[in-house]
This record gives structure tokens, C-alpha cells and sequence, in this order.
């Protein structure tokens, strides 16, 4: 069993003060496979302290010296992608070509803002006057058990391009892919106290990031309940915010669609990463009159699922994370099926074989109406609601009619009128016929689904506050 108990703060790797330890269980069988030590508040203060410290001389580092830290960032994570992919699959049951898919990205990261960073200018003349983009400060990342080195990377990235030092509260559940990254963190040789790792509970050291008047920004990614209790402390400082939170995206799929290809796409959209991710595509709409042939594409595309261990090749869907995000999932198939809907394939219970693990059935369900609990909230698992439309306003109606506003996904064989749907769907991204990441563009969500947006240009602003300089 792997110990878990360092944290690394001003350049180094120490031993927390805190005492306390929670177990890092594998999903695929509710094994224990390591101990993770739980830093405190005294543990949080000192990594504060240290990135305040820092803080002074890298806010006036150039550009040039940031993206060569970025390069070094890069490299010494894109080293390590076969251990954060290893470490992926076995933490929260990753299938490895989904671990490999996003650790790769998250290595590329630091190259995007490298990039991004060399196009933007930091000075500008508005008006006849000067506007210079400086460094927000010192910024504290909370970041999921999901997606935990691509979570990390969006967030230290962009501060490290505009000059900022941060503290990390990794997930506790995450302490392999943290142990992983503060090993490249520290190979990249940045200053001490420009990065540091603090593993601790949420409601401890997360508290104390959140309160302490010497952080001056918050980039949190999960939960829109969890984002809420972060936001309202944090206005007691009144700290920046980029919150990226939950979603229930909205797929429409248009009566010239192909749906043979449509479909499948469909449900690939809601089953990524096992239905553990804010941007899954959970409500499909589709034609009133096409919903029997629907239907069966549907059992057809889920029939060739594989569900098992994640270590293996073929396998496309793992366990969900834990025993109780089995059983929270669990709960809503009850729902549905307790609410009338109608249940196409899937339902309660683990697939046959996989009683260990926190392995479920994906699942659709049909006949699903606007006001049941499965169309309105986030699973976050493999269930995917099918709702029927008659026109085309009714669709874009009913997709807008949630309190979420992350994703949407549109398909058809019609550019122009997929793009006319497009711009009529609340939603920070909307993709059409496809289910590409362009890592440039802005990511977030309206509504609910957060504060402000991540990747490029837009992601680099967040950590960068305007002065305007105004001349005789």
C-alpha cells in the first residue's frame, strides 16, 4: 500500500502538519490501495505565505522568462504522462485510452498558453490613454477528482502565463495523479513558491484558501453546489472568480441528420469518461416522429459498450469513482423509472460479473418528460434521457429550459441551419457534428454552469487585472 503524505510548498516536498488520513480506494474493486495524510490549516497559511512571497518578484518577470517556464512545464509533465495515465485508471477507473487522451492534453496545456501568451500584448493604448494587464496575485486552484491534471493545467497555465503564483487543493481522491505532477512540477525548476500542492479536505484547507485575504483569485472546477459555498466566502475578500461547474447539456439532433452517425455520437457524448463529466451530453432531443428509430439505434450503439476493467484494451466504459457516486447514480435510475419513463436498456443494478466494483449499466431512458428529476439534474453517470420534440422552436425551448448552461451539441447535414440552432442555445460551447476539444477557445458555461472561461486568450484574462495608466 502507497503512503501518500507530502505536500509540496516553497519549492519542496514536506510533511504536513495536519494528521489525519483518508484511504484511496481502486473503483474497479473497492480495494484500498494507499493512505493519503490530510494537511490542515497550518499547512494551508505556510503554502499562502510562500506563494505571497513569491509573488513580488515573479508578478515582474517578463514574457520571454514566463514562456520559457512554460516550455519547462511542458516537458517535464509530457515525461510523466505514462505514469499520470497509469495512475488515471487506477484512482477513478479512467478506460486508458480516455487517461491517455487527457493527460496528453493536459501536458499541451502549458504549449497552448506559451503560445497564447507570445500573441498577447499586456500593453495597450486605449483611447490616448495606457492599459497595462498585470498579474491578479497570488491565486488558489481547487480542481475535481475527474479530471485532475487537465483541471490543474487550464488553471496553472494561464496564472503562470500572466504571472501569478498559486496553491493547489488537489481532490484527496487524486493523490497518485498530485504525487505525479508535483514530481514534474519540481523538475520544471520554477521559482520556489510559484507553485504549491496542498492535499487536505475541502471544508479544511479549501476554507482556509477560500477566506484568507492573501489570495486574490479563485478557479474552482466542480460542483454548482460546491461552487456557490466558494463564491459567497470569497466575496468577503472580494476575490476574482472563474467557476466552472455543472452542466446538463442539451444534444438536438435535427431531422436531416444522419443518424446512423448521429447516434452513436450521442451516446459516446454522454458516456465519456463514464458519464463523470460536466460536459456530457445527458438529454438527447430528437423528432417526435422519428423516436421508434431512435430507439433502436440507441440500443445498438449502447450494445457495444464495454464495460469492465479499464485496464483492458477494449474496454470503453470503467467504474464510477466510488461506492457512493454508485449509489447517487443508482438513486436516479430509481427515479426515472419511478416517474414513468421508460427504460430502453440499462437500469438498476451492476452488470453481470461486475458485483465488485463500482461498475453501472449504461442506461437510456425514453418517454422522458421536461420535469423529471433525471432530465433536470446532474447524474453524473452514465444515463442519457431521450426527449422528443415536434418543431424545431420546441427544441431549442426545452434545451434552454435548465438552469445549466454548459455544453449543447446540434447535428445535421445543414451548415446553415445547424448554426442558426447554434446561436440560439444558452450554452458557453456549442458543437455541431462533432465532439472535438478545440483547447483555444473559451470554455465555461452560462447560467449555473459557472463564472467566467478557461482556455486561450480568454482564460489568460481571467488571471489578469487592467490599469489604466491616464496621461497629462
Amino acid at each position: 500500500m502507497r503512503q501518500f503524505n507530502q505536500m509540496y510548498v516553497n519549492g519542496a516536498f514536506v510533511t504536513p502538519h495536519g494528521k489525519a488520513t483518508v484511504d484511496l480506494v481502486n473503483p474497479t474493486n473497492n480495494e484500498v490501495i494507499g493512505k493519503v495524510t490530510l494537511a490542515d490549516e497550518t499547512d494551508m497559511r505556510q503554502a499562502i505565505a510562500a506563494a505571497k512571497k513569491a509573488f513580488t518578484s515573479f508578478s515582474q518577470t517578463t514574457k520571454e522568462v514566463r514562456m520559457g517556464y512554460l516550455q519547462r512545464l511542458h516537458d517535464s509533465v509530457s515525461k510523466r504522462v505514462g505514469d499520470l495515465v497509469q495512475a488515471t485508471v487506477l484512482e477513478y477507473g479512467a478506460p486508458r485510452d480516455r487517461a491517455q487522451g487527457s493527460n496528453a492534453l493536459a501536458a499541451n496545456t502549458f504549449l497552448h498558453f506559451k503560445e497564447t501568451l507570445r500573441k498577447t500584448d499586456l500593453t495597450e493604448v486605449v483611447g490616448t490613454s495606457l492599459v497595462l494587464l498585470e498579474p491578479v496575485g497570488v491565486v488558489g486552484i481547487f480542481t475535481p477528482w475527474n479530471s485532475s491534471a487537465g483541471s490543474i493545467a487550464i488553471k496553472v497555465a494561464p496564472a503562470i502565463a500572466a504571472g501569478c503564483t498559486v496553491v493547489i487543493k488537489p481532490s484527496e481522491m487524486s493523490a497518485m495523479q498530485t504525487q505525479v505532477l508535483m514530481e514534474s512540477f519540481h523538475e520544471a525548476g520554477l521559482p520556489p513558491g510559484v507553485i504549491n500542492f496542498v492535499n487536505g479536505l475541502g471544508e479544511v484547507v479549501g476554507t482556509e484558501l477560500t477566506n484568507s485575504p492573501d489570495v486574490a483569485k479563485i478557479a474552482f472546477t466542480g460542483s454548482t453546489q460546491i461552487g456557490k459555498l466558494v463564491a459567497k466566502s470569497a466575496l468577503d475578500t472580494m476575490k476574482r472568480l472563474t467557476l466552472e461547474l455543472g452542466g446538463k447539456s442539451a444534444n438536438i439532433i435535427l431531422d436531416d441528420a444522419d443518424f446512423a452517425k448521429a447516434i452513436p455520437m450521442a451516446v459516446n457524448a454522454c458516456y465519456l469518461n463514464n458519464g463523470q463529466a460536466c460536459i456530457a451530453g445527458s438529454r438527447l432531443f430528437v423528432p417526435e416522429n422519428r423516436l421508434d428509430e431512435v430507439k433502436q439505434l440507441v440500443k445498438a450503439a449502447v450494445a457495444k459498450v464495454k464495460v469492465g476493467d479499464p485496464n483492458d484494451s477494449d474496454v470503453t466504459m470503467g467504474p464510477l469513482v466510488s461506492q457512493k457516486q454508485y449509489q447517487r447514480v443508482q438513486s436516479y435510475i430509481r427515479s426515472g423509472i419511478e416517474e414513468g419513463a421508460e427504460v430502453v436498456i440499462g437500469g438498476e443494478g451492476h452488470p453481470e460479473g461486475l458485483e465488485r466494483g463500482n461498475f453501472v449499466k449504461p442506461t437510456v431512458f425514453s418517454n422522458v418528460k421536461p420535469e423529471m428529476k433525471i432530465a433536470r439534474e446532474e447524474i453524473f453517470g452514465p444515463v442519457l434521457s431521450i426527449l422528443t420534440y415536434k418543431t424545431e422552436a420546441d427544441a431549442i425551448r426545452m434545451a434552454n429550459d435548465s438552469e445549466f448552461g454548459l455544453y449543447a451539441y446540434v447535428s445535421s447535414s445543414n451548415p446553415e441551419r445547424a448554426n442558426c440552432m447554434a446561436r440560439q442555445l444558452q450554452a458557453g460551447r456549442v458543437l455541431i457534428n462533432t465532439l472535438n476539444h478545440d483547447p483555444l477557445t473559451p470554455f465555461g458555461g452560462y447560467k449555473q454552469s459557472g463564472i467566467g472561461r478557461e482556455g486561450g486568450v480568454y482564460g489568460l484574462k481571467g488571471f489578469l487585472e487592467p490599469k489604466a495608466i491616464i496621461l497629462e
